[in-house]
Parts: C-alpha cells; sequence; structure tokens
C-alpha cells in the first residue's frame, strides 16, 4: 500500500481545496522520520512505510538550493518516489532542452493556434502564446497532446508552456508555476487535474485502509484487440477487491502515475518500440511489481529471438529459417527445405497480422516482397495445417488454463482479417489434466525460458508430434473463454503471485 505526502511550505497554501491529511509542511516533511512517521498513525502508518511512498512537491519556489529543491533531493534520499524529480527540475533549468526533445510538426502546433484564431495581425516576432499545463492537462483543449507529451518527459504539478515564433511556432519555455499564483478558475483546474492524477487525495483514510496492495492494469480503450475484455477485468477487480487489492485502470498516458503503486498489470498487446514496453521498464525502475516484465516482453514479441531460442534449447518447433532481405537464394533454398504451402511471418506481428501463406515460388516471391517492407528479416516456416491450436497457460512456470482456438471458418488461421473486420474460430476450455501431457510438457519448458511471468503458448499438435508455434507475453485473458472452465478463480491465481512477489519483497 502506498502514503502520499503532498507538501507545500505553508499550510494556508493549501486552504483553497479540500482539507487532506496527506498535506504537510516542508519543515514537517523534512523533520519526518521513519520512526515518527509509524509513531503518528500506528501500524497503519508502519505498513504503509514498508510499502510505496509518494511526493508531491508543490512547494513554492524550485530553484536550486531553494525548499523544493531540497524537498526533490530529500525525497529521492529517502526513496520516495517524488514529482517533479531532481532530474526533471535540472531540466527545466536548462533551456535548450526544450528544443531538442520534441519533434513540433509532428505536433501541428500551427494548426492548434488557426483553431484559436491567433492574432495574425501582429509582428511575426511578437506573436507569443502561454498554454498552462495542471499534470499535464492544458488549460487550452487544442494543446492537449503538447501538454501530455511535456508532462510525460518532464513531469512537474504545474507549469506555464510557452510558445512563440520565429518561422514557425516553437516551445521557448516550460516554466513551473507557483500554487500561491492561480486565480478561482486555475485553482478549480488544478483540482481536477490533481483528483485525476493521485486518485488517492479524496479517498476517505477507512477507504485505504481496506487494501493492502495498489494495483495499476494498464488498458488502451482505443484498441481494437485488447487481450482483455471489458467483462474480464470487471472479474479481475472483484476478485482483487475480495484478496485486498485496489485496482486503478489507467491508460497509455499514465506513465508517471507507475511509481504510486506496488504492482502493474499491462493488459494492452505489448511490443518493444512502444508505450508498453516502457511502462514494464519504468515499473522496474521504481521497483514496481510487473507483469509482463521488459525482458519477457522483448523475447516475445520478437520471433526471430524467440525461434532462435526455442531451437538452441532443443524445443520443438516447425521446420523454421530466417529470411534477409536481399538475399534472394534464401527464398530458393527455403522451398527446397520447407516446401510449400510456407507460412511466412514479419517478427513482431500479433493477433495473426503479419503472417502470410505461400503456396509456391510465385508466392513466395510476392509475399517475402510485401513484408520485407515492414522488416529485414522474416520467419519462413513450415505448414502444420490441424483444427485447432492449444493455448496453454503458463504462470511462474506453472500450467493453469489450457484452451483450444479453432481456425476461423474457410481460414488456415485462428484470425481471419478482411479489411477493417475480423473473423475468429469457436474455443474449447478444459482442465489442464485433460490435456495431452506432452502438449502441456513443451509449452512449460518454452515458457520457463522466457521467464518466470504469465505466458500464453501457442502449440500444435499433429499424431504424436508437437511443435511450438510461439509463447505470448501478454496472453489473452478474456470472459468466457480462457476463465470459461476455472471462472473467478483464473483471476485469483494471478493475483497471488502478485501478493507472492509483494510479500517476498517486503520480506527481503
Amino acid at each position: 500500500m502506498s502514503q502520499l505526502f503532498i507538501v507545500v511550505e505553508k499550510l494556508s497554501d493549501w486552504s483553497p481545496y479540500y482539507p487532506s491529511e496527506d498535506v504537510i509542511t516542508f519543515d514537517t516533511y523534512l523533520n519526518l522520520s521513519e520512526a515518527s512517521a509509524m509513531a503518528a498513525s500506528g501500524d497503519d502508518r508502519r505498513a504503509a512505510m514498508a510499502g510505496r511512498t509518494r511526493v508531491v512537491n508543490l512547494c513554492r519556489s524550485y530553484k536550486y538550493l531553494s525548499r523544493g529543491y531540497y524537498c526533490s533531493l530529500l525525497a529521492e534520499a529517502r526513496g520516495h518516489h517524488v514529482i517533479p524529480s531532481v532530474k526533471t527540475l535540472n531540466a527545466l533549468e536548462r533551456k535548450a532542452v526544450f528544443t531538442l526533445s520534441f519533434d513540433f510538426e509532428e505536433l501541428d502546433l500551427d494548426q492548434a493556434l488557426l483553431t484559436l484564431k491567433a492574432d495574425t495581425t501582429q509582428e511575426a516576432s511578437k506573436r507569443k502564446l502561454v498554454v498552462r499545463s495542471y499534470f499535464g492537462v492544458t488549460n487550452l483543449p487544442e494543446f492537449k497532446t503538447l501538454g501530455e507529451i511535456i508532462f510525460e518527459q518532464f513531469p512537474c504539478p504545474l507549469v506555464d508552456i510557452e510558445l512563440k515564433y520565429k518561422n514557425g511556432w516553437m516551445l521557448s519555455a516550460v516554466k513551473p508555476m507557483r500554487l500561491t499564483h492561480l486565480d478561482d478558475e486555475d485553482e478549480t483546474a488544478f483540482a481536477s487535474s490533481f483528483d485525476a492524477f493521485t486518485k488517492k487525495l479524496w479517498r476517505k483514510p477507512k477507504a485505504r485502509k481496506q487494501f493492502r496492495y495498489d494495483m495499476a492494469v494498464l488498458i488502451n480503450p482505443d484498441e481494437k484487440m485488447p487481450p482483455s475484455d471489458a467483462q474480464a477485468m470487471k472479474r479481475l477487480h472483484k476478485v482483487a477487491k475480495q484478496k485486498g487489492i485496489a485496482i486503478d485502470f489507467i491508460g497509455p498516458r499514465d506513465l508517471n502515475r507507475v511509481p504510486e503503486y506496488d504492482m502493474l498489470f499491462i493488459r494492452e498487446t505489448t511490443a518493444i518500440n512502444h508505450h508498453t514496453f516502457r511502462f514494464a521498464k519504468k515499473a522496474e525502475a521504481e521497483g514496481v511489481i510487473v507483469m509482463d516484465d521488459s525482458a519477457s516482453i522483448m523475447r516475445c514479441t520478437n520471433k526471430v529471438f524467440l525461434a532462435d531460442l526455442l531451437h538452441h534449447h532443443k524445443v520443438p518447433t516447425p521446420k523454421t529459417l530466417i529470411l534477409s532481405k536481399g538475399h534472394h537464394a534464401q527464398l530458393k533454398s527455403a522451398a527446397e527445405t520447407l516446401g510449400f504451402p510456407m507460412v511466412l511471418k514479419i517478427p513482431d506481428g500479433s493477433f495473426s497480422r503479419g503472417v502470410m501463406k505461400a503456396e509456391n515460388h510465385e508466392q513466395l516471391e510476392e509475399k517475402s516482397e510485401v513484408l520485407f517492407k515492414q522488416s529485414a528479416l522474416l520467419l519462413a516456416q513450415e505448414f502444420m495445417y490441424t483444427d485447432y491450436d492449444w493455448r496453454i497457460g503458463v504462470l511462474n512456470g506453472k500450467p493453469i488454463y489450457a484452451c483450444k482456438y479453432f481456425m476461423a471458418r474457410d481460414h488456415w488461421q485462428i484470425y481471419k482479417h478482411e479489411g477493417s473486420s475480423t473473423a475468429t474460430g469457436a474455443w474449447d476450455t478444459m482442465a489442464i489434466h485433460e490435456v495431452p501431457k506432452a502438449v502441456v510438457q513443451a509449452a512449460v519448458k518454452a515458457a520457463n525460458l522466457i521467464g518466470r511471468g504469465l505466458y500464453g503458448v501457442d502449440v500444435k499438435q499433429s499424431g504424436s508430434r508437437v511443435a511450438i508455434i510461439e509463447v505470448n507475453d501478454n496472453p489473452s485473458l478474456e470472459s468466457g473463454v480462457e476463465d470459461k472452465f476455472l471462472g473467478h478463480e483464473l483471476y485469483g491465481i494471478i493475483l497471488d503471485e502478485f501478493i507472492r512477489r509483494a510479500e517476498l519483497k517486503h520480506a527481503s
């Protein structure tokens, strides 16, 4: 369970806002020892100090050697997670860092200014605009993206973003603002943004005491094919509450909220060059228990790495070759070695995207050319037709669920993508003991090569032959599918693993 400290220079600085026991002065924070903190609130505070401590530094000045600077410095020395960090404060002092850190063409500032009907009658050199940002939320909605990006890179509670025109609009400064300099309208916007950011400020102490741990669940409402549906997340939330875990659902723009939590469960399709990977890295850097971890994402999302790993450890797979762009002789070799039909894959595809089947030499040339536009390397794999693929869920080296994913109608894959629509095959879920032993053993062996997280291992079975197709670091958990046999117990098993890791961490 995390503890929140809101540090101000004087308690009167917080007078416009709802009273909170989390608000303390800098002097109080300065003299706050672990022993005195425990004595202040007994066992509940003791549990909090043993968990994570979040500090929101709202001192009046962040200048070097000011109280605000010392507050952030002291917080980091104590192992507390503070916003703004000393790194952020130092960066805000260096004006050059802004123009180096952003691609303003992508932000389309000129279009945002046109939307605002900016005064174009002024001399270009005098045109200037100030956008105020409260925890990344701007007072001018046209600059929403700009506020979010600046807050992600330089998280600071309250800043003024200054833009000026010089042969095009550019960022000229980001200046921290004092809480005491806000007017009534600003105070309302600040309080609303702060409430959304912390999700703890207005929570009553009694509600806080109900939970042992805080978990963030990363989801993306805009994802067309998420790994978990809304009903599955409702079930996770219900079971978590029973186990003493408070869940917050967070989104792609909430990277800086990760240190607030004890645990992070990624429920969005992962990729290396993607915010999901950054969330995993952030959690690891902050000591937050995360599933799945960045190493698992890296190992699973690149099929070239996975194929080499499985081959090296003699895990059964379909015959597989790695093809390089521009080496046409490899296509001929693949045809001779694998025969037709042949499956071609880009290394980081998901949900059957970036996967094609070549029936002959002509299609091999044609489809490899299409896929090489997306990747310098491709996987060529022998085609193993089966009516279904096994999916074995493995958590910390143990199988926890088993499904049969049947091929989509009149198609050779589970997913059939046609334009903007996607068709899927049927499924069947069963107990682990009903699955052929060889399938389970191969799945567990493959998963253990990746790590000790939660994985979905796809396995083909043809007679006595078993072959691993891939290992997914972010497997589907959908209501009525993967949880059909175990029901709510499946989510309990996963949450118990989070709790086990948290207890080990606190015991060490």
